[in-house]
């Protein structure tokens, strides 16, 4: 039976227990809103572990002035049952008051990669994600923690914080969930109108046709960041926040793709802003 844990101390004495057990924990971190590319990311996590323990917590650090926090979609009813049909032994569902019961003034930051890419416009977000995500860590103890290819930067982030903090466990990131016409699933596709949902399919297009040029053997970067600017700036209701092709594991931008890249986008669609992205190693066949 699905337990539903609301409080640190309780969730951290259950993480103990199940270790002293040897039982495996798969902890999967989320904002709520589930969709099923949370739903990947559990099911993962169900198939390589004895237990597997979901966060819901919106957290309120990472979001900065003018942003969707008190907006941001929560159902911990409808998420509750979502999780319990996949299989989860526990949630952990925190409110504010239970992870920073105090002014919180220990911040947990990986400079370099948390400054470029989304943490460019988003200043302080990083900070507030990977401070959230070490004190999850802290209290659920897992064994191994899941993240999905959608957000990128964060999940390199939150592993060059595990490697730098020497902290106990694995980092795994997941593939991008899609919907049937290829807009990858995300909380805050529920804003979008109808014509705005329909104008967001140029994210998908973009990478099509950054995957095309690869296929194509097009090596210069700044060539396919071109042409997928282009492409988008023909959607009217699209602004750009950002188009970038970089090393996938420094996020750093190249002018010839000779290791391993990351293509990355971030638009705004009215109120909404969406991020994607597309990996792909030299020599690989997509």
């Amino acid at each position: 039976m699905m337990e539903m844990i609301t409080e640190a101390r309780e969730m951290q004495a259950t993480s103990e227990k199940l270790r002293q057990q040897g039982k495996r924990i798969g902890f999967v971190p989320t904002m709520g809103a589930l969709h099923q590319g949370h739903l990947s990311l559990i099911k993962r996590a169900r198939r390589e572990n004895d237990v597997v323990i979901v966060s819901i917590f919106v957290n309120p650090i990472q979001f900065g002035e003018g942003e969707d926090y008190e907006e941001y979609p929560r159902d911990l009813e409808a998420d509750s049952k979502l999780v319990r049909e996949a299989g989860v032994d526990a949630i952990f569902a925190p409110a504010a008051r239970e992870m920073y019961p105090i002014k919180h003034i220990t911040i947990v930051s990986v400079e370099g990669l948390s400054k470029r890419l989304c943490g460019a416009s988003r200043s302080g977000h990083f900070r507030g994600v990977t401070t959230v995500v070490a004190k999850l860590f802290n209290i659920t103890r897992p064994h191994t923690a899941y993240f999905g290819q959608k957000d990128y930067q964060q999940a390199q982030i939150i592993r060059r914080m595990v490697s730098d903090l020497s902290l106990d466990l694995k980092i795994e990131i997941c593939p991008i969930v899609r919907e049937r016409d290829g807009l990858a699933m995300s909380s805050r596709n529920r804003y979008l109108s109808v014509k705005e949902r329909q104008a967001a399919l140029v994210l998908f297009n973009a990478l099509q046709k950054a995957k095309s040029m690869l296929q194509s053997g097009e090596v210069e970067a700044e060539r396919i960041k071109e042409e997928i600017v282009s492409l988008i700036e023909r959607e009217p209701l699209v602004t750009i926040d950002y188009v970038e092709v970089v090393n996938a594991e420094s996020l750093e931008p190249g002018d010839e793709i000779e290791k391993e890249t990351l293509v990355a986008l971030a638009v705004r669609i009215g109120k909404t802003r969406l991020i994607d992205n597309l990996l792909y190693e030299p020599g690989e066949v997509l």
